[in-house]
This record gives structure tokens, C-alpha cells and sequence, in this order.
């Protein structure tokens, strides 16, 4: 079966979910294009989807009977309805993080997907199938001994002057939130900020560099450091460390060399180069849910407690140093094993 596609928001991210499904992937084509800016949407059906048809709205999109799925990559404050709208419909849902801007939002789609009694939503929460996160997850699971502690760092060269000291948190950090949960099948109690003093390259309205200390239920503690204007390159780390030994995540294959008197290796700088494969493989595990009428990979119930535990952490940026705590409600048994 061919699942038919319908996009909602065609910026970068959309369309380079819609090149994915119609010139690399297999199972899907796009069929809907939908954006804001119509333009944006005719462009991609120029370039990448000449078959689809244009909608006004995301909702008439949904309702379309040349859609069968949905792919969400529109402006965040946006995923909400529309994820509500495509479980209304029925029909499976891809959603680019966040899966709502509050976790009073992501509880309404928890909600709906419940009372649908049926999964239906997908959240983009790609390093889960990162190669070298899958291959992380198999060393902790059962070679290292009960993970005991995490050092991790998420660095970006640069960020623009808009960004702000909460979006370290609701932006960059979101994806660890997610991906230490799935990598240690923990849960976290509580959060704590600290600020280093700022680094030059800072402004007014953000204080970079930042370090988040979660808490989980079983006690590991992780420590990770958010700096978005480290200026050397796009360096993404991750140390585990057990009872009976440490794990670090791979860094990226990179050509090592012997030149000019240094023993140097490149470094990423654009964090879609860093994780490109694991798009191919989430959307393309997407597909195959999808054609079954369902959906696979992390849950609406995942993309909750994401936007619960980054509230936490925007809450212990304003008391630095404070301990935050983080509780939620009960997991509904349509995660279970989510």
C-alpha cells in the first residue's frame, strides 16, 4: 500500500520531509501541501510533490480524501490543533517536536488519542533512531552495569539573537529530555539549573552557557551542559557511566588526518548533517505504521512528558540552583509500551 501524504507546513523541515517520502523513501507519496504562506506550499509542489493539491488549510488538508496521513512540521504553537484535528479524522499523524507548546496542550492530545482508543501520533523525536543512540542503548541495557550517572553536552556553534534563555530548554534541550527517558527507561523527578558566567558571544536576553541536572526515579543523576554559541561546531555528547563500566555515543564517521603538523579530524556544524540518516529511518518506520493505520516510534504520551519535564527546567532556570520537582499522572495502558 501506498500511504498518501498530506504536509502541513512546507519551511525547511517540511520540505525536506516531503523530498524524504517521494524521492527517497519507500510506501508514501505526498499527495496535500499545505502552508501559511501559499507560496511556500506551491514552491514545494513545483520542486518535490507536481501531483499534490493545494490547500488553504490545514484542516481542509485533513479532511481531504487524498490524504490518508499527516505529516505536522508547521510553526510549533500550531501542532496542537492540527494533531487534534487528524485524530478527529482518524488517521495517523507524524509530529514534528513539540508536540504542543505546553503540557496542558500535549495533555489534550494524550487525551484524544486515548479516548480514540487507538495510537495515532508519531513525535519527531529523531535521535531514537540514530544509529549511534541505538547502538548506546544496547551497551546500557546490559554491559555496563546500572547506569549510575550521565555527562552529556548539546553544543551549537552559533544561534540568532532572537533565541532566549527558556528556548535552551524548550528548543535545544527537548531532545535530550526525550532521548536519556528511551536510552535509560527512566523516568525523571526532579530538575536543577546553573549558570556558569556568560560567554561572550551571549546577549542581553540569553544566558549561555547553561547546565541542567535531571534526576530520575531510579537516582542516576545527569548533568548536561546547553551552549549555543560554542563557535567551534555543531558537538553533540553523551557519557554514561554503570556499575561495572562507562559507554560514550560515537562521534560521527570523520576522515582522521596527519597534516601540517596536527593530527586533526572535521567537525559538524549544521545539526541536520549531524542527524540526516535518523530522519530517513523515523519517517520511513512512519510509513510503515501508517499503512497499517496506526503509528509507531516515540507516543503523544512520550511528546507529555517531554513538555512536562522542560516546563520544570524553565522553572529551575528562574530559581537557579533550586531543586525542581517533576511529578506526572499516571501512564494511560494505550502507552504501555510507549
Amino acid at each position: 500500500m501506498t500511504v498518501r501524504i498530506g504536509v502541513i507546513g512546507t519551511g525547511a523541515i517540511g520540505r525536506d520531509h516531503a523530498r524524504r517520502i517521494n524521492q527517497v523513501l519507500q510506501g508514501g507519496t505526498i499527495t496535500a501541501l499545505s502552508d501559511v504562506n501559499r507560496a511556500s506550499a506551491e514552491a514545494v509542489k513545483a520542486d518535490i510533490a507536481p501531483d499534490a493539491t493545494v490547500f488553504a488549510t490545514g484542516e481542509e488538508l485533513i479532511a481531504s480524501d487524498q490524504v490518508d496521513a499527516v505529516l505536522v512540521t508547521s510553526w510549533g504553537a500550531t501542532h496542537e490543533q492540527y494533531v487534534l484535528t487528524a485524530i478527529a479524522a482518524g488517521k495517523p499523524c507524524f509530529c514534528e517536536k513539540p508536540l504542543a507548546t505546553t503540557a496542558e496542550g500535549a495533555k489534550r492530545i494524550v487525551d484524544a488519542e486515548v479516548a480514540h482508543g487507538k495510537r495515532l501520533v508519531q513525535v519527531g523525536f529523531m535521535r531514537r533512531y540514530d544509529e549511534g543512540y541505538v547502538a548506546l542503548k544496547q551497551v546500557v541495557n546490559g554491559q555496563i552495569g546500572a547506569p549510575i550517572m550521565v555527562h552529556a553536552a548539546h553544543r551549537n556553534p552559533t544561534v540568532p539573537e532572537a533565541y532566549t534563555t527558556p528556548m535552551a530548554i524548550h528548543d535545544t534541550l527537548i531532545h535530550e529530555i526525550d532521548v536519556f527517558r528511551w536510552l535509560l527507561d527512566d523516568d525523571y523527578v526532579s530538575a536543577r539549573v546553573t549558570f556558569p558566567r556568560s560567554a561572550a558571544r551571549s546577549h542581553a536576553k540569553l544566558r549561555d552557557p547553561q547546565i541542567v541536572t535531571l534526576v530520575t526515579a531510579k537516582g542516576t543523576v545527569i548533568n548536561t551542559e546547553i551552549f549555543v554559541n560554542c563557535h567551534y561546531g555543531y558537538d553533540i555528547q553523551c557519557e554514561v557511566v554503570g556499575e561495572d563500566g562507562v559507554a560514550r555515543l560515537p562521534e560521527p564517521m570523520a576522515i582522521q588526518m596527519r597534516l601540517n603538523a596536527t593530527l586533526q579530524n572535521p567537525i559538524l556544524t549544521d545539526w541536520k548533517d549531524r542527524f540526516v540518516a535518523s530522519y530517513d529511518v523515523e519517517l520511513q518506520d512512519f510509513l510503515k505504521a501508517a499503512a497499517q493505520g496506526t503509528a509507531s516510534g516515540p507516543t503523544s504520551w512520550d511528546g507529555y512528558m517531554a513538555a512536562v519535564a522542560s516546563d520544570a527546567c524553565v522553572q529551575a532556570q528562574e530559581a537557579e540552583g533550586e531543586s525542581v520537582a517533576i511529578t506526572y499522572p499516571d501512564r494511560p495502558t494505550l502507552y504501555a509500551q510507549g
